[in-house]
This record gives C-alpha cells, structure tokens and sequence, in this order.
C-alpha cells in the first residue's frame, strides 16, 4: 500500500503514560494546545493516583482517562492509549510523557512530516542541537550513545539517534498494521516499535527538540537496562536479518555476511589455536599461518562492511508497507 498526504485536519489524539507523575501531570495536560482532538491519560495503576489528580483538576472535554489495575508498563499503557485513540478515530497518534521532559509546543513539528506524506512515524531526537546536549546527564549521553548504535543494528534505522526518546507520532493505519501483540511492553517499547515497523517497511523521520530535564527520577535503572537492551536488540537484530535478508530477500548482501561471519571466527580461532599452540611449545607461529589468519579476519571484515553499506542503503525511505507482516 501507498500512502499519500494527509489533510492537516486529520483527527489527532494524544496519549500519556502516567506512573509515578502525580506532580506534572495536570500541567502536561494543561500545555496541550487546540489543535489536538483528544487527550487520552493512561494511568497505569499510579501509586500516587495520577489519573484521579487529572480527573479532578480537568475542566477539559477533550481529556479521557484510562485506568488499568495492575501495572503493564510504559509499553502497555501507551498500546492501551492507541486503542482508546483508534477508537475515536484519530489519525494521527501522539505519545507524550507525564513527566514534563517533553516541550507541547512540538506537536505540530512533529507530525508535519505525517500530513506532508513524508513519514509514517516520526520521534524526538535530542542530540540535534549539539549545545543543548550538555544539559543532559552526562550517564545518559553516553548510555544512549551507546544504544543509538546498537539500535540501529537491530532495526535497520541507520539515519535515526535516540531511539528510546518517547515523544513520537504515529500514523493510525501504520498502528493498525503493526503486530501489538507482540511489541515490548515495558522500558524496551519504543526500541521494539522501531523494529517492527522496520519490518513493515516505514518511515522514520527524526524531529530535532532539546533535552528538559529537571528534578525528577528515572525509574530506569541505567546500568540494569543497558544490560537487558544489548541482550534484547541483539535478538532483534538477528530476527531482523533473519526476516528480511534471507527470508525474504537472499541477496549476494546475504552471503558477504554468512561468509564474512565464518571467516572472521575462523580467523580468530584459529589464531588463539596458534598462539596457544606457540605459547606451550615456545616456537614462534610459522609466517603462513599468521598470513593465513590475518588474510581470514580481512576478507571477513570487509564482506561484513560490504553487507552493513546494503543494509544502510535498504533503510524504508519511500512509503511503502505491507500489511500483516511481522
């Protein structure tokens, strides 16, 4: 399928996450402008009731809140947010944290891309503005430095950074063809979302916006998650390449990487063979086994190289996407 332009007039609504927000919550609500349809509040079984603060301080028609009983997570509440969103018809779906860090004003730079026809999904990227990064902790700069390459292994978005930057919009009929049942539903969501409509074929557009931070806790543990999502985008990188280069596509890109991936352990085991062997015996390794593995770990490396320029170059740019894959 095709998608065309959208009328700016497209119904949009916007939905928040709320745990643990109780004292940012009603301003983020408040801050939201005219030119959203509906505000949908997830409140997901908030130790400090922050659906019920919103409930009573709103004045607002166009806020609904949803409660869920036991706790499922930023994933589960947002996904919770889409469905109540895609009942009301919105076109366009908006997720905005409760926490403040995210500027309301942005809204309608975030989801031109949308209506131009120009993405499908779009998401905040706070390290655009290269002076503004320094008011991000510094744990954060490198954590998601990190993450952002590892992100872009596992799902094929190589143009993108911050991929766990939560303020993003999304198309209702991309939503509609995404597998939800399936997407991460706790702090690896909107990695997991990436991969998937990397699968779909979609559009990701980067929004330029700058870091807000102010008090408040995270309640992401940085060295535990970095852990869980190098685990996690690992597996996905190797559905992705499994899904989309030999399932679908078996191209020469294919066998550079299966080739490469043999010649490079086969260069590095036997090199460690070869000095362990050197090592117990006291002679040097002989001049054609060090040319042998030298030559093993080259060639692989630069088939490797090879296969990571095609799948740069295979990044969705087009909006094209299929429906029921994934």
């Amino acid at each position: 399928m095709v998608a065309g332009k959208m009328s700016r007039k497209s119904s949009l609504a916007v939905v928040i996450p709320a745990y643990k927000v109780a004292d940012s919550i009603v301003s983020v609500v408040k801050s939201i402008g005219s030119e959203v349809d509906f505000i949908i509040v997830v409140d997901d079984a908030c130790p400090q009731a922050s659906g019920q603060k919103v409930l009573e301080s709103n004045r607002d028609s166009r806020v609904v809140v949803v409660s869920h009983t036991s706790n499922q997570g930023v994933g589960g509440a947002v996904l919770s947010g889409y469905e109540k969103a895609l009942e009301f018809g919105a076109e366009i779906i908006i997720k905005i944290d409760g926490d403040g860090q995210m500027d309301t004003k942005k809204i309608l730079d975030l989801i031109f891309p949308i209506t131009q026809g120009n993405a499908d999904y779009t998401k905040g990227n706070r390290f655009f503005n290269v002076e503004k990064i320094v008011l991000m902790p510094k744990l954060r700069i490198f954590g998601n430095a990190g993450l952002s390459f590892l992100s872009k292994l596992s799902t094929g978005y190589w143009s993108i950074f911050d991929p766990n930057n939560g303020y993003t919009a999304i198309k209702s009929e991309v939503l509609q063809s995404l597998p939800v049942h399936k997407i991460e539903k706790r702090f690896f969501f909107e990695s997991d979302m990436l991969f998937r409509l990397n699968l779909i074929g979609a559009v990701v557009v980067d929004i330029p916006m700058d870091p807000i931070y102010k008090d408040e806790k995270s309640n992401l543990s940085p060295v535990r998650s970095f852990f869980e999502f190098a685990f996690k985008h690992n597996r996905n990188f190797l559905k992705r390449i499994f899904y989309t280069h030999i399932l679908r596509e078996f191209s020469l890109a294919t066998l550079n990487l299966l080739f490469g991936t043999i010649l490079i352990l086969f260069g590095v085991l036997y090199g460690f063979r070869s000095w362990v062997g050197s090592a117990i015996s006291g002679n040097p390794t002989n001049v054609s086994a060090l040319i042998l593995i030298s030559m093993s770990v080259l060639s692989g490396l630069q088939m490797i190289l090879s296969f990571i320029s095609y799948d740069i170059s295979r990044e969705p740019k087009r909006l094209v996407f299929f429906r029921g894959i994934g």
